[in-house]
């Protein structure tokens, strides 16, 4: 969809629909769709245009480039509630899905909330994922988002359950009434499971792996191995949350999952993302995390905020420009990746291998001192 003023750049982005065709001319459009963002939220939020000027950037000099652009802390949004927009043009609100403490609570406008359909359905379809004519069932290891409105996640995958016709949507976390809480029912997932085997309809499992590899527990405790079949796919995401003592290896849950449940290795695909953020980062067949053309990403010294050379390993630094509605345009976060050029695939552009959570204890240098830039 076009967009006009001040958005043109961002609207010939966000059109373009081979999520992967890295060349100069997309990073040129990259590059100026960034310069509309920063423009647009350095005009109309007080709090980021604070944060510039701290870094040395007033009135109409501003960086010129993406990199250039001081990255918000990730838990700046756990702190501040930071908009651009007023709120009478909120479309959603969604908060992380953290396992305790403070979670990341940000808004989409109606022009966000429309950009990020059109990029997820982009990036799918390049990875050979939208099967929109296909009829499927869908397991869900997320929250009902009937109860769970505002959770990242949940919204994640309600996106998700769209690639497809929906025969049958169930979800495996569950409102427990008298309890008044969420729980990961196993015993009615691992019956829901066996159920759609049996059916000719293809399956999709998406959410946390955690949840799945508990299924595949039972499965195998009860004797039972699935054919889910070359049509049937999982979409893993969210990480391991509070069962970190289950974690295993990329290569080793791929090949028990995939060797429980029936289908081909490469139907298995992971996914990195962040509400903060928005942009999922979705493996492609080789099991590589492909960046889009609609963000940039680089690693950087959790210490100085440098720049590490490419192969480097460092602290994750998110750069898009598809938000209208908060300033999270340039977003460092809290995990330490590698990104490398390349992949066996073919496609051309960055892919990102995530190692884990750095641990804000041990790195409080500038990236922390972001926090205190806006008190």
């Amino acid at each position: 969809m076009a967009e006009g003023k001040p958005f043109e750049a961002c609207g010939r982005l966000f059109a373009t629909s081979q999520a992967f065709g890295h060349s100069p001319a997309t990073d040129r459009l990259f590059d100026e769709a960034m310069g509309e963002a920063l423009r647009w939220h350095q005009q109309r939020c007080p709090e980021f245009r604070g944060f510039l000027a701290r870094h040395g950037f007033t009135g109409k000099r501003l960086p010129v480039t993406p990199e250039e652009i001081p990255p918000l802390f990730v838990t700046i949004f756990k702190e501040h509630r930071l908009v651009s927009i007023p709120d009478e043009r909120i479309r959603i609100e969604l908060t992380s899905s953290g396992t305790g403490g403070q979670r990341s609570a940000i808004v989409l406008d109606h022009r966000s909330y429309r950009r990020i359909l059109q990029i997820v359905d982009h990036i799918f379809d390049s990875l050979g994922l939208m099967a929109r004519d296909e009829a499927v069932n869908y397991l869900c290891f997320t929250y009902d988002p009937r109860v769970a409105k505002n959770v990242g996640t949940a919204f994640s995958d309600k996106i998700l359950t769209g690639l497809t016709r929906r025969r049958r949507v169930f979800y495996a976390i569950r409102w427990d009434e008298a309890k008044g809480e969420f729980a990961f029912d196993l015993a009615a997932t691992v019956a829901r499971l066996q159920r759609f085997a049996r059916r000719p309809d293809p399956v999709r499992i998406l959410g946390f792996p955690a949840h799945l590899w508990q299924v595949c527990d039972a499965l195998e405790r009860a004797g039972v191995r699935l054919q889910l079949g070359p049509r049937s796919f999982i979409i893993t995401g969210g990480g391991w949350k509070v069962h970190k003592d289950q974690e295993v290896t990329k290569d080793v849950f791929r090949e028990r999952v995939c060797r429980v449940l029936g289908l081909p290795r490469e139907n298995l695909r992971d996914t990195f993302g962040m509400v903060e953020h928005g942009i999922p980062y979705v493996d492609c067949e080789r099991g590589r995390l492909h960046v889009p053309i609609y963000a940039r990403v680089r690693v950087v010294d959790p210490e100085t905020l440098a720049p590490l050379p490419v192969g480097s390993r460092g602290l994750l630094h998110l750069m898009t420009p598809y938000l209208s509605s908060y300033p999270s345009i340039s977003l460092l976060s809290t995990d330490l990746a590698v990104v490398e050029p390349g992949c066996p695939c073919g496609r051309p552009g960055d892919t990102i291998r995530i190692l884990g959570r750095a641990g804000l204890a041990k790195h409080k240098g500038c990236a922390i001192t972001a926090l205190e830039l806006l008190t």
